[in-house]
């Protein structure tokens, strides 16, 4: 799991500041350049930290699922298809998100520092792979425009701690996550309950 010289908040300040309407998910992972895996969870929980609307949970979800599986079958560095690489995301989204999120990551990014570092492991990187397959498909299913606030958050910390090697954090993303899925199955259950009532 390697870092390049920049940071996260170096890399979303990047991302802010481009002048074109639209990025493209390409043009993110172009950014993160040899980060690999951690720093590609960060950006893909980013959005999801204020209320969206569909697709962006949609989107990021598929993109988490294809990255924490890659993880889960220890695959060196990400990939992800030419049909999700050409999306974009409108920028003015992209930039609203870094300027909320910018404060408080700058602040974890001095607080964090090498703890637990058995969650750098070999199995332990595919354990959270398997975790990190849980929460993109409850992404997919979380309930609209707020939903899916308690697993952009989960999965920022996890990726976050990952990128500073602080399995504190990696555990609070955890905790956090373990949440926003339970909010997310209540939700289901509530469609197919309502679903199941009317016909």
């Amino acid at each position: 799991m390697s870092q390049g010289p920049s940071r996260t908040s170096d890399i979303l300040m990047q991302l802010a500041a481009g002048t074109e309407d639209r990025i493209s998910v390409r043009q993110i992972v172009a950014a993160l350049g040899e980060r690999t895996y951690a720093l590609l969870i960060v950006v893909l929980g980013l959005p999801n930290c204020l209320p969206m609307p569909p697709p962006i949970p949609l989107i990021s979800g598929i993109l988490l699922f294809f990255v924490a599986l890659q993880l889960v079958v220890g695959w060196p560095s990400p990939w992800l298809p030419r049909r999700l690489l050409d999306r974009t995301l409108a920028r003015d989204v992209v930039s609203k998100a870094a300027a909320r999120a910018l404060p408080w990551l700058v602040w974890l990014e001095r607080a964090a520092r090498p703890r637990l570092v058995v969650f750098h492991s070999e199995p332990a990187l595919r354990v959270m792979g398997v975790v990190l397959l849980a929460f993109s498909l409850a992404l997919v299913f979380a309930a609209p425009f707020i939903g899916q606030i308690p697993l952009g958050l989960a999965v920022c910390l996890v990726g976050l701690g990952l990128v500073e090697r602080d399995g504190y954090v990696v555990v609070s993303g955890l905790a956090v996550g373990m949440v926003g899925t339970s909010l997310s199955l209540g939700f289901v259950f509530a469609v197919i309950a309502s679903a199941t009532a009317i016909f």
